[in-house]
């Protein structure tokens, strides 16, 4: 595969890594494509800035650090003997490049319910294809990487795993830009001690101390940060606001929004829509957090009270109380909480679902059953870290703890 002649090449200026330089000439011209470049405007943790002011990092930063440390990865693999042709090491640039492209506005938060079917993944996958077809079939092995269907197994683990390039750039990125400092992983450490043994992506045995920290850190950013309740509240507005903006829309009522996000107001797309009408696709390529963001500015001002004030609160951050508890809400309490609403705000039976809300969360750090992350010791014999671990009792870490909740306006 040609490289970049050298007047080319690019380097990037990273406020975690420093510089990234970009090696090869389609890695630019992906980065430069319309579907990335998107990525600019889809924030990497939601609604999460309304607790750490300084998490603004977006979706475009994470790709390309994770991009940084497959290069990484693939040297330290490389200088332990195991061999990764430049056409392997690019095809895997690509797909952990291109890993995220699917995300929809605000991530996570919204991902089923501007849409409803179909994961992020696939998404991903369709766009993959597309640039393939583009791109002259140069996607086509990365493609077959991010889906593990290529025979060089450690290479997908490398994009997706229990230790992949993605967890370890956004475990640090989130800890830099939310000041939280338990996410902040020894990423440099861990590649380090990086090996592949029977075609699997391991860590020698030196490595466990690197790796209980991942974990534990892992568990810390989820309870503090991804899964942190004031976020819940805000996301969980930001939910209600959709829901009620599409019904509002969908029963023939006037509502304006931006034309990407009327498309998916209007009517339910899921798996089929997006791999069968080359449509969908294209207008949820349009699609980020400016058309969420602008349309909520403007249904401030909307003659129905619901959204209104809905968007209202989540603009001026009046945000839901919420209740976080061990065991589920007792019926009796959302009754309470719902009789006590409806009263306050002057609202039915129905209208008071978009202000009382109940859900649960889960939080597993570390999950065998989805692939253990293995340990190599000198013997060539292998364990899984949480049995190898003799710091931390990280097998309790791998049992889900779950935490149920009601949110409701103060």
């Amino acid at each position: 595969m040609e490289q970049y002649p050298l007047n080319k090449r690019k380097i990037l200026n990273d406020p975690v890594y420093g510089f990234i330089t970009l090696k090869h000439e389609v890695l630019l011209d992906l980065i430069d494509h319309p579907y990335f470049q998107r990525l600019r405007r889809i924030t990497q943790l939601g609604l999460s800035h309304l607790v750490y002011p300084g998490a603004l990092h977006n979706r475009f930063h994470h790709a390309l650090g994770a991009m940084h440390l497959m290069g990484e990865a693939i040297d330290v693999i490389r200088s332990k003997g195991h061999e990764i042709t430049e056409e392997e090491s690019l095809a895997s640039h690509i797909a952990i490049l291109l890993h995220d492209i699917g995300h929809g506005p605000f991530s996570h938060a919204l991902e089923h319910t501007i849409v409803k079917g179909v994961s992020h993944e696939r998404i991903s996958e369709l766009f993959m294809s597309r640039l393939d077809q583009q791109f002259e079939n140069e996607i086509k092995l990365a493609l077959r990487i991010f889906k593990g269907e290529y025979e060089k197994e450690f290479l997908h683990q490398l994009v997706s795993s229990q230790l992949d390039m993605d967890r370890l750039d956004y475990l640090r990125r989130d800890s830099f830009y939310s000041g939280v400092a338990e996410g902040n992983i020894g990423s440099e450490r861990i590649i380090k001690m990086l090996t592949v043994n029977n075609g699997q992506l391991v860590v020698e045995e030196k490595g466990i101390y690197s790796i209980e920290k991942f974990i534990v850190a892992r568990r810390l950013m989820y309870w503090q940060v991804y899964l942190h309740k004031t976020v819940l509240s805000a996301e969980y507005m930001l939910v209600s606001i959709l829901k009620r903006a599409k019904w509002l829309i969908q029963s023939g009522q006037d509502l304006w929004s931006t034309p990407a996000l009327a498309f998916f107001l209007q009517k339910e797309y899921g798996k089929a829509d997006f791999e069968n009408n080359p449509l969908v696709l294209d207008t949820f390529a349009k699609l980020d957090d400016y058309d969420i963001l602008t349309s909520i500015k403007v249904w401030q001002e909307h003659s129905d009270p619901v959204l209104a004030l809905l968007c209202q609160n989540l603009i001026n951050r009046k945000l839901f109380r919420i209740e976080l508890k061990s065991e589920p809400i007792k019926q009796s309490r959302i009754d309470e909480i719902r009789e006590s609403v409806k009263s306050k705000l002057n609202l039915g039976n129905e209208d008071v679902n978009y202000f009382v809300l109940t859900d649960s969360i889960s939080n597993a750090a570390y999950s065998p059953a989805a692939g253990s992350i293995n340990l190599l010791y000198k013997d060539g014999s292998l364990r899984d870290a949480a049995e190898a671990s003799d710091h931390f009792n990280l097998t309790a870490l791998s049992v889900e703890v779950t935490k149920y909740f009601i949110c409701y306006p103060r």
